[in-house]
């Protein structure tokens, strides 16, 4: 597989994250586009709020080919990514390195684990449903899920802020970034972390304890 050139908008994302992970925090940031809309507030004068970027409603077939949603991940938070099972580069590492992360949240009922194929031709569930199993987490805590390609792939580009791309010049068919992105309660993106890199991993690691905090303040 070869590596392009990532999105500005991501690289941006990222390095904003890796500079503030050097410093101690009690709270994450909150990234991607956002918005401003006006309210009233209780004393009846007028306000601004802040309205964030949120991942939108979904529908995919999970490796038990049950349809599952964001309902599934109602009050949770959750890690996503985007791979392909016939992958041999990036791919192994990230689910490798994630499924430290996995096993130190085994048994936290608000920590989940979101799974998105790239590849819509071979990645059928019961392929993931296999995949699952050889990887040693094939369980509801992480669920690893298949859609029609402009689906998923709206979803990693325009939502989770993820390169993600099929390429008939590489040799395995598809491009795409490693990033582990951290998604809060309200489906807002709290940080993005590169799968491959140990020192990034750790982070997100020392990051969900931060963000389980925030809704117990």
């Amino acid at each position: 597989m070869k590596f392009r050139q990532p999105f500005l908008y991501t690289f941006l994302l990222i390095s904003i994250l890796f500079a503030s992970s050097c410093k101690p925090h009690k709270s994450l940031p909150i990234y991607g586009m956002r918005d401003t809309k006006a309210i009233k507030n209780s004393d009846g004068s007028a306000g601004v709020d802040t309205v964030y970027q949120t991942i939108p409603a979904f529908k995919l077939l999970n490796q038990d080919s049950v349809y599952i949603t964001n309902e599934h991940f109602k009050n949770k938070i959750y890690i996503a990514d985007f791979f392909f099972t016939s992958c041999n580069t990036i791919c192994p590492i990230m689910h490798r390195n994630l499924k430290k992360i996995y096993g130190k949240f085994a048994d936290n009922p608000d920590v989940m684990f979101l799974s998105h194929t790239i590849d819509f031709k071979y990645d059928t569930p019961s392929r993931l449903k296999t995949y699952a199993r050889k990887l040693g987490v094939d369980g509801p805590k992480w669920q690893f899920v298949y859609g029609p390609k402009d689906t998923v792939y709206g979803l990693a580009t325009k939502s989770y802020l993820v390169s993600v791309e099929a390429d008939s010049t590489d040799k395995q068919g598809y491009v795409h970034q490693g990033y582990l992105v951290l998604i809060d309660k309200d489906r807002r993106i709290r940080g993005a972390y590169d799968g491959t890199n140990p020192e990034q991993v750790a982070q997100l690691e020392k990051d969900i304890p931060v963000l389980l905090a925030e809704d117990k303040k």
